[in-house]
């Protein structure tokens, strides 16, 4: 199949199983190489639901492997993934970003999400991208030179310059670090997973939430559950303790409002920490 067509085939594909209402979401997709990003094949695929063979390597370097709803490995050493496209474009979605607006990446790996989101703000807008391990950080810098309205970080984002419409958090935490609150302009729209470990699990499960900044209680609704590593400098244990409380679909669903200001814990209060209260 013609290139242009195989990728074309790939994002109507995500716009039925991510149930996609935004055309610029599914533009992206169509538009970003994915391969760029996966390094050379063949490709070694998760398979999730197949314990005995949890990864199948591809027969061949047939594009057609990977412009699929399939997560990727990236370092097989480091448990490593290019995620799941379909949960990554609701995830997106969800935080709606547009021409000309500025997002944070937080957990970029390579860069092909954030070369989705560089799509979706264009020329006139600007992503940084933060990657804590180093030689991804520097992989990524290489492979998104064309778009030059991106800026790759090594780091945590604990050091972040001026505010955003969007942050998006590709790792697993416990909780928003003040410096990513801070971050956000009023009126942006933050995507982060919450998880917390369980045994048999590789990585952190849970949910993750779109806040979206307004005065001191911002409203919070859960976008999609969520399996994903963890997220450096964005995790406590007590926390986790609570949010294990939380993993319940139908008490997650109970969220309603994210509180950033101090206050003295109150029944209302689903996991509170001081900063980050999640609230009913």
């Amino acid at each position: 199949m013609e290139l242009a067509n195989l990728r074309r085939a790939y994002a109507e594909g995500l716009r039925q199983s991510a149930d996609l209402q935004l055309e610029t979401v599914v533009e992206a997709f169509a538009s970003v190489p994915r391969e760029l990003f996966l390094g050379r094949g063949p490709w070694q695929i998760v398979q999730p639901l197949d314990p005995a063979a949890r990864y199948r390597l591809t027969p061949d370097t047939a594009l057609e492997h990977i412009y699929q709803d399939v997560v990727v490995v990236i370092d097989m050493g480091r448990q490593l993934n290019n995620g799941q496209p379909s949960l990554h474009a609701r995830l997106i979605e969800a935080a709606a970003p547009a021409a000309g607006e500025s997002a944070l990446h937080i957990g970029c790996g390579t860069g092909y999400y954030t070369a989705i989101l560089a799509e979706m703000v264009g020329r006139s807008g600007r992503v940084v991208a933060y990657e804590a391990e180093a030689d991804l950080a520097a992989r990524a810098h290489d492979l998104l030179c064309d778009w030059p309205q991106v800026q790759v970080e090594n780091g945590d984002a604990s050091d972040i310059a001026g505010a955003f419409d969007v942050i998006y958090v590709n790792a697993g935490a416990t909780h928003a670090r003040a410096e990513w609150l801070a971050a956000l302009a009023v009126g942006g729209r933050m995507i982060l997973p919450l998880t917390a470990h369980i045994i048999g699990f590789p990585h952190g499960v849970g949910f993750a939430i779109r806040a979206e900044r307004q005065g001191g209680r911002w409203p919070v609704r859960v976008v999609s559950p969520i399996a994903i590593f963890d997220c450096v400098g964005a995790r406590d244990e007590a926390a986790e303790r609570q949010l294990r409380k939380l993993l319940a679909p139908e008490v997650s669903a109970k969220i309603r409002w994210l509180s950033v200001d101090t206050h003295v814990p109150r029944e209302a209060c689903l996991l509170h920490r001081e900063g980050f209260c999640l609230q009913a």
